[in-house]
């Protein structure tokens, strides 16, 4: 038997009429004679029936043209999806002539002011800049990028990009030279769109230096297209509206399943980060079975979730498009003026769906902040890092007993999540629902046999549409399969510690690769960060475990970035041992509790638990972490100092 798991907070009354998943289920009834009873009981049968799961999402929202079967393989690596089809992913992000008047976009910067794009809009822009990138020579194949925020132009000429089959790029302002050109520089691009300033808040951001060391170090590009933004111009770059200027034909080259959509990036703290490519037609089944049957996005809703350029969370989310939502757009710095501004922006806007970090819940809870109450709102996404119960109890607490949470865990690797929750779905304190429909997931121990109720490798055991292409300039997959399978051939693992129940629910623990293990206990620095930032002087932590070769121990050690006025004295650090063992295990009482200036993250919020491991362990901190990839570089060398002490 599993572990029992969490309470239930909330049941869902399963799915009804007007509902995504209710519809989907309605189209297996009256065209396969399908009937399921519930979540679990359609789970299983979209993993054992991969093919009629996928045909099935082809055929309910209405994908047009033909294929000669779903998998022409389904060796991992190596599925080959749909073989035969041609798709264009952005003919499908449009809307119909029947939306022509229906919002898509609705943008808030804190650069300039507010702006918003009907369907019959985008259509129109995206028209004219597919016709400017053709003036500038950009066909099938060609790579576009972006050095740019998330405004409404971004998906614009995404979209344009897609419609011709050129592939996509893109790094946010906020990145620096180096690490744009590590990112961009792969991909050889002729196009670049940029800007060269923008506000942060209250703060001007100048990016002139940055943006000029970047054009030298794209010597392929041909082309600069630069965005009115901000106080400062793109020097020496056609105008946005010159690229905008002449109308144009809304047509879509139709291109194999597989062709290149976009190219997403991993963090590359520790050297060139590796470009992963999506394809057009993973992508468009994927999101819209995960807005579809998971989010329940229907049209007329909209959708915030505060992400920028560089994160996959903004290839996910303008996925909304495709069932006729509308997407909210935030850019800038998301706690300015202060924390309840993004729910006001939600409230105002009335999004069904609001996407919010556990960073973000947690500090809201640990403020005191009471968030408004909306009669739209649905769900509240959450992903990037596992989600506290206390957060959980706060939500319920302040949003009302009819709100799904959903938090859901998958990667830039799939563009997607694997687990999570939906319309039919239990919500379970301190845990995610369960699997993905059409996601074969499972947790292996190191022998690669399925566990239910203990810790193991998050895997996938079953290929999925959005798997990556393959990895750029990686002609034979060798980097791609040590990636993924070099750990359980034929198996993805992806390297997630992950526990599931038996009722199917399951708790992500970490990354499987700074798992803590002492004494042969193993726990993931989840639980850990959930006791230690509960404490209100806390406000960030990380932990690591340094391994001794000869079989002791080894030492804890835990970093502590405290709240402005706090100090760490034996008192706090007793209660924080305490608090440790009570909750967790005497083995995970840390041999050193240290305070820092902050805690060092990749620019999408992951905190850099292996490379402060390497630098503990004597490795340089410039061979081990890329300044311009994360936030808090500065903070590495006083962990360093303090472990030395």
């Amino acid at each position: 038997m599993g572990a029992p798991g969490g309470p239930t907070l909330m049941r869902p009354a399963g799915p009804v009429d007007g509902t995504g998943l209710g519809a989907y289920l309605e189209h297996l009834s009256s065209t396969r004679g399908l009937q399921f009873d519930d979540h679990r009981d359609l789970w299983r049968w979209s993993v054992a029936e991969p093919e009629a799961f996928w045909a099935s999402i082809w055929d309910h929202y209405g994908v047009p043209g033909s294929y000669e079967r779903v998998l022409g393989s389904s060796s991992m690596p190596g599925a080959r999806w749909f073989p035969g089809a041609r798709v264009n992913y952005a003919a499908h992000m449009m809307g119909t002539d029947a939306d022509t008047d229906r919002t898509a976009i609705i943008a808030r910067s804190q650069t300039r002011g507010p702006r918003e794009l009907t369907f019959g809009e985008l259509r129109d822009q995206v028209g004219r800049a597919r016709a400017g990138l053709q003036r500038l020579g950009v066909g099938r194949g060609d790579r576009v990028v972006g050095y740019l925020p998330h405004v409404p132009e971004t998906i614009v000429v995404f979209l344009a990009a897609a419609s011709l089959g050129a592939v996509w790029a893109a790094c946010a302002p906020e990145f620096g030279a180096r690490s744009v050109v590590d990112r961009l520089g792969q991909l050889e691009p002729t196009v670049l769109l940029a800007v060269a300033s923008y506000r942060y808040g209250t703060k001007e951001i100048d990016q002139r230096d940055e943006l000029a060391t970047i054009r030298e170090g794209l010597p392929s590009v041909r082309h600069v297209v630069g965005l009115d933004y901000g106080p400062h111009p793109v020097p020496d770059a056609m105008a946005w509206d010159e690229l905008l200027a002449e109308p144009g034909e809304l047509s879509f080259d139709e291109v194999p399943f597989d062709h290149p959509l976009y190219v997403l990036f991993s963090s590359g703290t520790t050297g060139l980060p590796k470009a992963i490519v999506h394809g057009h037609g993973g992508i468009l089944l994927e999101h819209l079975r995960l807005f579809g049957l998971h989010f329940d996005i229907r049209p007329g809703d909209r959708t915030l979730w505060f992400t920028t350029t560089a994160w996959a969370m903004w290839n996910i989310t303008i996925s909304v498009l495709l069932h006729r939502g509308a997407v909210v757009l935030l850019d800038g710095n998301p706690l300015w003026p202060d924390l309840e501004a993004q729910w006001r922006l939600a409230a105002e806007t009335g999004v069904a769906l609001l996407g919010a970090s556990p960073g973000y819940l947690t500090a809201c809870r640990k403020e005191g902040v009471v968030p408004p109450r909306w009669p739209e709102l649905r769900q509240l996404g959450t992903t990037g890092a596992p989600l506290p119960p206390e957060a959980f109890d706060w939500v319920y607490e302040h949003l009302g007993p009819d709100v799904i949470l959903n938090p859901f865990s998958g990667g830039t690797d799939v563009c997607s999540g694997f687990v999570g929750g939906g319309t039919w779905q239990p919500v379970y304190r301190g845990e995610m629902s369960g699997p993905g429909i059409g996601h074969d997931v499972a947790a292996f121990d190191d022998d690669g046999h399925p566990v239910v109720g203990q810790l193991g490798e998050l895997v996938v055991r079953a290929p999925m549409p959005s798997m990556p292409v393959g990895f750029w300039n990686d002609p034979d997959g060798e980097r791609y399969r040590e990636a993924y399978f070099d750990t359980y051939p034929g198996v993805w693992r992806h390297g997630d510690w992950v526990r599931f129940t038996d009722r199917g629910s399951c708790v992500i623990t970490g990354r499987s690769d700074a798992t803590l293990n002492r004494g042969g206990v193993r726990l993931g620095t989840a639980e850990f960060y959930d006791v230690v930032e509960d404490m209100a002087e806390v406000a960030d932590s990380l932990v690591v475990h340094l391994e001794d070769d000869e079989g002791g121990s080894g030492e804890l050690l835990l970093f502590v970035a405290l709240v402005p006025g706090a100090e760490l004295d034996d008192d706090l650090r007793s209660r924080i041992a305490s608090g440790l063992r009570r909750h967790l295990s005497p083995r995970h009482v840390p041999d050193l509790i240290a305070a820092v200036p902050a805690v060092p993250r990749t620019l999408t919020g992951k905190k850099l638990e292996r490379p402060v491991k390497q630098v503990l362990r004597g490795r340089p901190v410039e061979e081990v972490i890329s300044p311009d990839a994360v936030s808090g570089a500065d903070a590495v060398p006083a962990f360093r100092d303090a472990y030395r002490r």
